[in-house]
């Protein structure tokens, strides 16, 4: 088995999963004013943008040949309906427009959830202590209209409610989109890993958590069912979420599915590496380079990942 290991050219002619910029998806954050460039402390490398920044970074992200973003929006204020997510001077709305308008190419994907909008934290209308699901439907078609009007290429529902992807899809239709693509956050799971984003979004619950409408991270055969639900309803897109934790839901999932798989690789994902690579516990390139292929590797087609532009820049 060493023969075809005994040199870099060997390797490379055998090599059975390979890394393209264009599997990338670079998660990026918007929010109100101009010149604004925030660092999250815990997420080293990345922070809050203006829209102005933003357009700077999606123009750097599309000269490194990265498939696209998806955008995560921090309004001005919040309250208890999530107004802002669905409003067509949102900052999501704003950010897609001037994304369109200057780097017409990149392809931009939106997250279409409610948890950074709402004052409680929570990704859907609260009564009586919990997260109602139906009457949250309304607030993500909304969503799903107003990103699409303003330019949207694709939306991806993450809220984890039960008929989501329907709702949307007729809302979609019903508006005239019927070529917006939907990509369904379809396996979900109630995560550790989500900690630094939620400082990224300012999305932290102000009250409970979240595992009365996201998968237990012990639960297999509940992904696969809540996939096949999502591809029911009218998913052109499905992906897993986290990445790493969950390479068995990602395999599993592409041998019974022939839609376009993602993956994301999540905040607590990219943190901790960072944390071990800042610290000298690991290589940074091999580090990178690794974990995204071993994702790849699993059968996703294309990677949300935080490590986008520096893998990017690896690869070419």
């Amino acid at each position: 088995m060493r023969r075809l290991r005994s040199s870099e050219a060997l390797r490379d002619l055998v090599r059975e999963t390979r890394l393209d910029p264009k599997d990338f998806i670079l998660p990026l954050f918007t929010c109100p004013g101009e010149g604004v460039r925030r660092p999250i402390n815990s997420m080293p490398g990345h922070a809050q943008l203006s829209v102005d920044k933003l357009v700077e970074e999606c123009a750097e992200a599309r000269s490194l040949g990265i498939g696209g973003v998806i955008l995560f929006g921090i309004p001005e204020t919040k309250d208890e309906t999530a107004s802002g997510a669905y409003a067509d001077d949102g900052i999501v709305q704003q950010a897609v427009r001037a994304l369109k308008r200057e780097v017409p190419k990149l392809l931009v994907m939106t997250d279409v959830c409610n948890c950074e909008y709402t004052s409680h934290g929570h990704c859907g209308l609260v009564a009586d202590g919990d997260v109602q699901n139906d009457c949250t439907l309304e607030w993500l078609a909304k969503t799903s209209v107003s990103h699409a009007r303003a330019g949207a290429d694709l939306v991806a529902p993450s809220d984890m409610m039960d008929g989501r992807v329907a709702a949307i899809r007729k809302a979609l239709d019903a508006a005239g989109f019927l070529n917006t693509p939907i990509v369904s956050y379809a396996a979900k799971y109630a995560s550790v890993f989500y900690g630094p984003f939620r400082e990224a979004a300012e999305s932290t619950p102000q009250f409970g958590d979240r595992r009365s409408y996201q998968m237990d991270p012990a639960n297999a055969r509940e992904a696969i069912r809540e996939i096949e639900l999502d591809i029911e309803e009218g998913a052109d897109m499905i992906m897993v979420k986290p990445a790493m934790p969950y390479l068995d839901i990602i395999r599993e999932a592409r041998e019974r599915f022939p839609l376009p798989l993602g993956a994301y690789q999540v905040s607590g994902e990219f943190s901790s590496l960072m944390a071990a690579i800042q610290n000298g516990w690991l290589d940074r390139d091999r580090t990178i380079l690794e974990t995204l292929t071993a994702i790849r590797r699993a059968g996703a087609d294309f990677m949300l990942t935080y490590f986008a532009k520096d893998a990017a820049r690896l690869l070419s």
